[in-house]
């Protein structure tokens, strides 16, 4: 096992000790402005149990069942909405006002934030495709802005690229965008002025054209999101623009896990999920258990001999993917995108490794100028996750690296990460949360041995056995941590 000789520690190697494994409680709330793990340990924060987050006000879900006067069956926007509008002499007109808002990532993450009619994405616009459109955009904004409908066939003068296509929309001023949409698809629109701050902000939002001749296999239930990234510096209150990589926060419609809603069918049922991307990075888009279709894009439906069979998916930056599959198995499965960092929340970057280093000799150092210091990560980061369940304190204004409670136990995810709840009893057009699947008796893993030596597996060591002995994570004592939570401990 490693260890640290004490003499080696400097002032500055305990700040970089702390901040790759320690908790902070009552320490210092000033905002920062670098990633700077000895502020953010990305340790114990708000909620182990948070609930979803519920659609925005106004939404009624859609049913399979309550089709639109136009038969196509309504999208279901998770955490979102679907932008209402009126007819005017044969085109429907939609009204949309860039503004600053006030946005929850998730129970104990707020930011001021750019969205579109008081939310982030923006409402989901959904028309079909022969439709004449007429689009109002506002601009409550400090500074221009224009709007550019991503991927869409319209005259060149409705591009929506500031200087370019158009003048831009001063503050106050309100645009008309009208057109008649000729083609069918999952797309997007967003900013074209200052598009780096804009997008960053969360300035975004869906836009569904379903065909107007209807679709040759029918769907059950059709659900869409937005793909984003955003840097909430610890103890900040607004997205920082600048970042290209370091991202704090990964989300489906500006939710992180677990405020993300769950997606919920029927067995037997067809379900269609419509992702585009506007974040910075590319996502391969993970879904347990049923392998899917990848059936479209911007461009619309495909063919059906351009589909292929797919259990993940890449959605580049820019691109729109459509996925669907029919439900065959009940039960709870993840749906997340693959990278790794990006089902976590907040986290460090750059930081020393602290896994097989033993630090109970410099813990007491470190806690002399950081109190609430506890040593962690020997055995790897899963205990961070306990820590959050037992309600340590961290940094104002930011999310667990890890979170979530499931039927059995904690689930150690964040981000982009949400659920597919797939029940027999289901009923069409049913939304509701049908709460934790239990596996019936004998078709769940079980535990049949506590002993490391158990059995007699086939085992290579081409370099000799390993020098380590087997790692056991140590829980911390009550008094090593001052920000405890001492009525949840139960019993």
């Amino acid at each position: 096992m490693d260890t640290i000789p004490k003499a080696l520690f400097t002032r500055r190697h305990l700040l970089q000790v702390a901040g790759s494994a320690g908790l902070l409680a009552g320490v210092s709330r000033a905002a920062q402005a670098q990633h700077d793990m000895a502020s953010m340990p990305g340790m114990a924060m708000p909620g182990m149990d948070m609930p979803a987050s519920k659609p925005a006000t106004g939404i009624e879900p859609p049913a399979s069942n309550q089709r639109h006067q136009q038969g196509y069956l309504p999208v279901r926007t998770l955490n979102g909405w679907t932008l209402p509008y009126t007819m005017k002499g044969g085109v429907k007109e939609f009204h949309l006002v860039a503004e600053e808002i006030e946005h929850e990532f998730a129970p104990g993450s707020r930011a001021k934030c750019w969205g579109y009619n008081g939310t982030t994405p923006g409402p989901t616009i959904e028309v079909v495709e022969g439709d004449r459109v007429r689009i109002l955009v506002t601009n409550r904004l400090g500074e221009s802005t224009t709007v550019h409908w991503h991927g869409i066939d319209l005259p060149n003068g409705y591009d929506g690229v500031g200087g370019l296509n158009q003048p831009h929309i001063q503050p106050g001023e309100t645009f008309e965008y009208e057109f008649t949409l000729k083609q069918h698809g999952t797309h997007m629109y967003h900013p074209h002025a200052d598009e780096m701050t804009q997008m960053a902000f969360g300035m975004m939002g869906m836009l569904i054209i379903h065909p107007k001749a209807g679709e040759e296999v029918p769907i059950d239930r059709d659900y869409c999101f937005l793909l984003h990234n955003w840097a909430l510096h610890p103890g900040t209150s607004r997205p920082d623009p600048s970042i290209m990589q370091d991202f704090d926060l990964w989300t489906f419609n500006s939710k992180t896990f677990p405020a993300i809603e769950t997606l919920v069918m029927r067995t037997g049922e067809r379900c269609r999920i419509r992702m585009g991307n506007l974040s910075m990075w590319n996502h391969p888009i993970h879904l347990h258990s049923n392998p899917f279709w990848v059936t479209g894009s911007d461009g619309g439906r495909w063919p059906r001999n351009q589909w292929h069979r797919e259990v993940t998916t890449i959605v580049g930056v820019g691109q729109v993917r459509d996925i669907e599959f029919v439900a065959t198995e009940p039960g709870d499965w993840a749906f997340h995108c693959h990278m790794a960092h990006h089902t976590m929340g907040p986290m460090g970057h750059g930081v020393p490794n602290p896994t097989g280093v033993d630090q109970s000799g410099v813990q007491d150092d470190i806690q002399k100028m950081l109190p609430g210091f506890m040593a962690m990560g020997q055995a790897g980061m899963s205990e961070h996750a306990g820590h959050v369940s037992m309600g340590l304190s961290g940094p104002d204004n930011t999310l667990p690296m890890m979170t979530g409670a499931g039927l059995y136990g904690l689930i150690e995810m964040g981000g982009m990460f949400t659920v597919l709840k797939v029940r027999d009893g289901q009923k069409p057009g049913d939304y509701s949360d049908p709460g934790f699947y239990k596996a019936p008796a004998g078709k769940i893993a079980k535990c049949v041995s506590s002993d490391p030596d158990f059995g007699n597996p086939p085992r290579r060591q081409p370099y000799g056995p390993s020098s380590a002995p087997m790692a056991t994570p140590k829980m911390p004592s009550m008094e090593s941590m001052p920000g405890m939570n001492h009525s949840k401990h139960g019993g």
